[in-house]
């Protein structure tokens, strides 16, 4: 009798579980779990080559504790809550997806990404519970002429916390989960060699590094890809440079976040590695950042004198803060901004840094600052105003024609021969 015990408790279970999964209850508890499950395993059983459990505590324990409380609760829940919950979750869920989705389709699945894609379809269980919660917990008992305006007006208003909330919550979670997997082919037009460095949070950077001719070198950021054009031009002109994936990127290790939180400690670590290189001389060490690489520079530059002139290209804000010290802002961008802000600092369980623009007044080596007349509307405010509170040697280039980091593209023998002649200035002075 003792041997058939575990078979028929084990067969027992079973059954009780194929039960629970025919109710409401036990289909949106199910699905609530798997999503919590990849959260968990994302935050504290696989977390990224680099980092620990320990730097994603609240990312991690905010969410599944929201997840698992709906569960316990469910039941003891009104109908109408219990579908917006669900909802709720489910938009949730669908974003835990996209990271393994993305990670997959590019270089394979690995680690958390196989949780991360079974968060899909728990997302269109929950959204299916959801829906048919909803539509048993409508009213009825109304006067006709009211039920359906109300209906409308409930529509109207789940529409706008969907733009208000759920697209700048799309954005933050995405750009703290998902970052380019794969190194790019390199077209440099000058021979490199593979390096790599360490941060001073303990992170491995990976890049290439192509060495100097002129005792001059250049960090061209951030990653490998889009900054190949500007140290292509360097390169040609003899400066050293050195581009790399970031933190979360690549081959480099740590979480990614796209709005460039922490990434000036990636900045620090890359001048710390030229300075060590012998074919660098003392204080000929430069940077040129795009976009989010751009504000990174601009947090780097404003902590250490050891970068001596740097290029921020399309750099104009990395969180509300940003929107609020930069003349011009809007309304809904703060709005946005703010729920962006709020979503990042939870996936990321860090703090927005300060603003751009009380940073660029603690620089005081040269800065020049460029963007494109049809770039961003946030580019043209945010710049002119680095200008204007900029103190020491600055420069400014609105770029006739160009989008967002377009200059290069939109007037290239102007642009070299202003990032080149501004670097030639700075840099290398000392030997003319």
């Amino acid at each position: 009798m003792t041997t058939l015990a575990h078979p028929v408790a084990a067969r027992s279970l079973a059954t009780r579980a194929v039960s629970a999964l025919r109710t409401e209850t036990g289909l949106a508890r199910a699905a609530l779990g798997v999503v919590a499950l990849h959260t968990v395993d994302d935050a504290f059983l696989q977390p990224n080559p680099g980092t620990s459990s320990g730097d994603h505590l609240a990312g991690g324990l905010i969410p599944t504790a929201l997840l698992l409380g709906t569960a316990w609760a469910y039941p003891r829940l009104r109908a109408g809550v219990r579908a917006a919950l669900l909802l709720v979750f489910a938009f949730f869920g669908l974003l835990s997806s996209v990271e393994g989705f993305s990670y997959a389709s590019k270089v394979g699945p690995s680690g958390d990404d196989y949780s991360s894609l079974l968060s899909a379809p728990a997302a269109f269980v929950l959204i299916g519970v959801g829906v048919v919660a909803l539509w048993k917990s409508r009213r009825t008992d109304d006067a006709l002429w009211w039920r359906y305006p109300r209906r409308l007006l409930v529509t109207g208003g789940a529409l706008v916390v969907v733009a208000v909330f759920a697209l700048p919550l799309t954005v933050s979670y995405v750009v703290t989960h998902v970052a380019r997997a794969e190194v790019p082919t390199a077209d440099l037009g000058a021979p490199y060699e593979n390096v790599e460095f360490e941060t001073s949070d303990g992170l491995t950077l990976k890049g290439w590094y192509i060495d100097s001719k002129n005792g001059a070198a250049v960090i061209s950021f951030p990653g490998r890809a889009s900054s190949q054009k500007r140290a292509k031009i360097l390169a040609d002109h003899g400066y050293g440079v050195l581009l790399f994936d970031r933190r979360g990127e690549g081959e480099s290790e740590g979480d990614p976040n796209l709005f460039g939180w922490q990434g000036e400690r990636d900045v620090h670590a890359a001048v710390k590695f030229l300075q060590s290189r012998p074919d660098v001389e003392a204080g000929r060490i430069g940077g040129i950042g795009l976009s989010v690489g751009g504000e990174m520079m601009l947090e780097a530059a404003a902590e250490s004198n050891a970068l001596k002139a740097i290029v921020s290209e399309g750099g104009s804000g990395r969180s509300v803060r940003d929107e609020l010290a930069n003349p011009g802002g809007k309304w809904h961008y703060v709005v946005g901004n703010s729920v962006a802000t709020v979503g990042t600092a939870l996936f990321t369980s860090d703090t927005p840094p300060a603003d751009l623009k009380s940073l660029v007044t603690k620089i005081e080596n040269p800065a020049f600052f460029i963007f494109g007349a049809k770039g961003q509307p946030t580019e043209k405010p945010a710049n002119d105003e680095f200008y204007k509170v900029k103190r020491g040697p600055k420069e400014i280039w609105e770029v006739p024609g160009s989008k967002h980091m377009g200059g290069i593209d939109a007037r290239p023998a102007a642009y070299e021969r202003r990032v080149v002649g501004f670097f030639d200035r700075w840099l290398l002075r000392q030997s003319r």
